[in-house]
This record gives C-alpha cells, structure tokens and sequence, in this order.
C-alpha cells in the first residue's frame, strides 16, 4: 500500500466512525444504509470497505472507542483529586458523570444489544467485547479502591456488571424523563452507598495520592493492555 494511503488510513477510519455514529443515531443501526454513511463522511464504498467488512464490524469498532475514551476520561478525573478527595463520595461523583453526546451512543448501542438478543452469534461477539470492558472496570476499580483504602467483599466482575447495570438503566429512564431523571442521577445517590456496603477498610493501609499522570488509577494500564487484543481473531467480524 502506497504510503500516503497508509497516513490518510486513520483519518478516513475517524471519519467513517463519527458518521456513523451520527447516521446509526439517527436513523437507527438497521436502517441506516452503508452508502447513507459513506455520504456523511465524504467517502466512497471503496474507503468504507478498506476499513470495515460490515455495519456489525463497524458497530464493534464505535464500541471499544467509546469505551476507551470512557475509561480514559473516568482516570484522568480520578487523578486529578487531591489527598483530602479521595472517598467514596467524591469516587461516585466522577463516575456519575454523563459526557452531553452520550445519548447518540446510548440509541446506538441499545439498538445493537436488541439484535444480539436476538441472533446468536451477534449476541457471543458482542458478550466477548462486553467481557473486555469489564475487566478494566473490574481491574481499575481495584487499584482505585486500594488507593482509597478499600476492597471489593464481592467479586470484581459481577460487582462490574452491577455498575454497569446501574448506568444503562438510569439512562433509559434519564432519557425518558429527563426533567424527572436528570442523566447520572441514580449513581450519585445510591453509587456511595452501595460502594460503602461492599468494600471493607484494609487493615493498616493508607490512602495514596497519585496525581496528573493519567495512569495513576491504573485504569488506564488496564485498558492499554486489553486494547492489545481487542481487534484480534474472528470476533471483529459478525
């Protein structure tokens, strides 16, 4: 491949993901055609092709984005307190946080779960790329708690799907009735409590102030050495 082809590559893979987030948002995962996303980013089937083999490889793509820069934005908060903020409180505070453009990724990404309950194979795709983001919730939140004095008394991956779990039903209900629900709602008020009820103080240690480094929190290891793997095998492909 001609190397000015190979330095436009990730330039026209952006785009095609920011068009199709938009475009998936917009009209939906199904019905949203590939041309109708070649046309939004300026791009030809060829480009389109060179990049992704189907909407399903495309949806898997926006997926493990969205959760790197999830994670990403969730550690350099993290980082950025100081000594005296770092409970469980403030803890809960920052991962309450909903980013304005969340509500494209939530249509998109319910849209896109209905269709693996429903076809098999989208469903074990989908459940190994789920898996990969736990892990670093799972993992991070270790390494954050520790700083903070704390562990899990439950185990790491359920206590993960748990969060989860927490976030995308308030926002189902946020995006419903957000006047009534504002999004990040339910995780400021029951996020503490529940952190409270299922971590324990570990016995003789001290709270560690890391700061600024963006890898103090550990969660940012943690999505770096996942992200070796993410778009390795068969599983990019539906």
């Amino acid at each position: 491949m001609p190397k000015g082809v190979t330095r436009r590559r990730p330039r026209t893979r952006a785009a095609l993901l920011k068009a199709a987030l938009e475009t998936f948002a917009e009209h939906g995962f199904h019905a949203t055609t590939i041309e109708q996303i070649c046309e939004r980013a300026g791009y030809t089937r060829g480009a389109y092709y060179s990049n992704f083999a189907s909407k399903e490889e495309l949806f898997l793509a926006l997926f493990d984005e969205h959760s790197d820069r999830t994670v990403h934005r969730l550690a350099e908060s993290i980082d950025a307190l100081t000594a005296e903020e770092y409970t469980l409180t403030r803890l809960a505070e920052l991962a309450a946080r909903v980013e304005p453009d969340e509500r494209d990724w939530y249509l998109v990404t319910t849209e896109f779960t209905l269709h693996a309950i429903r076809d098999p194979q989208a469903a074990w795709v989908l459940a190994r790329h789920d898996a990969r983001l736990r892990t670093e919730i799972a993992r991070g939140l270790t390494l954050v708690l520790r700083r903070a004095g704390r562990e899990l008394t439950v185990d790491a991956d359920r206590f993960a799907r748990l969060l989860i779990a927490l976030r995308e039903g308030g926002l189902a209900q946020s995006y419903v009735e957000p006047a009534e629900l504002p999004p990040g709602s339910l995780e400021r008020q029951f996020l503490a409590p529940l952190l409270e009820a299922s971590t324990r103080e570990i016995p003789g240690a001290g709270t560690s102030t890391g700061t600024g480094t963006g890898t103090g929190t550990g969660i940012d290891d943690a999505a770096e050495g996942e992200g070796q793997s993410k778009r390795s095998g068969s599983d990019a492909v539906i």
